[in-house]
């Protein structure tokens, strides 16, 4: 990745964008704006941003319809914003393949950190724009159900060599229940192990991504999970096929 990053913020208040850009840039990053999801277009055509700071609150297409847009068609980090306590956005936003989420009025230094996690984590993807590399022939694959993950170049692929699209923290999912294999793992263990934060009280984003999770590795996708397995009342365990 560029040691300047390079950020876009989708939000329909001028003074918004204005007070994030400023800040943002007086912490190194290169940062566009955009007011719509007309704008967004336009400047993801102009120059691909690393991440999204997208507003869910947005008139025309909101935000969740974005956030979808971008993840069919861009290999971006998003970072979606709420309205305080709305539970609903943020699960929807999650399930429409957000990397993570912030609610207003939020702290400017809890939003850097925030920005600096998923680029952290985005790093091991090639830059926006540039082929990705092929996987090294000593990179370490792991057998996940019908899959086989990565953990050299954070891909991974199915058993037909293709690769299978994950986000940052579909990958940080799975590389914690590789790590620990036949272990139940709390919704806290795999929260601390992924987003690095403290637990929320309606946190639904473990579960909204293993049911991702499952549709992409289980071989039966529609049946009784094998390979990522719920333990009632206690979590989740991968079980190696």
């Amino acid at each position: 990745m560029n040691a300047r990053a390079r950020l876009l913020v989708v939000d329909d208040d001028p003074s918004v964008r204005s007070l994030l850009r400023d800040y943002l840039e007086g912490h190194g990053f290169a940062v566009a704006e955009a007011g719509n999801g007309a704008q967004m277009r336009e400047e993801l055509a102009r120059e691909r941003p690393h991440a999204v700071l997208l507003d869910v609150r947005l008139p025309g297409e909101d935000g969740l319809v974005l956030a979808r847009y971008l993840r069919e068609h861009h290999d971006v980090g998003v970072i979606m914003v709420t309205a305080s306590g709305d539970v609903v956005d943020r699960v929807v936003g999650l399930e429409v393949g957000a990397d993570d989420y912030i609610a207003k009025p939020f702290d400017l230094r809890e939003l850097l950190a925030r920005i600096k996690s998923l680029l952290r984590r985005l790093q091991a993807r090639p830059a926006p724009g540039e082929p990705a590399p092929e996987p090294p022939a000593t990179a370490r694959r792991c057998r996940v159900g019908r899959c086989e993950l990565d953990l050299e170049s954070h891909r991974m692929f199915d058993l037909g060599g293709a690769e299978v699209n994950l986000t940052a923290m579909e990958y940080e999912l799975l590389a914690a229940f590789v790590a620990n294999p036949n272990r139940v793992l709390s919704r806290d263990q795999l929260l601390m192990k992924t987003r690095n934060r403290e637990w929320e009280p309606f946190d639904r984003s473990v579960d909204i991504r293993i049911g991702r999770l499952r549709r992409k590795v289980e071989p039966d996708p529609d049946g009784e999970p094998r390979v990522i397995r719920t333990v009632r009342n206690a979590g989740y365990m991968f079980v190696p096929g």
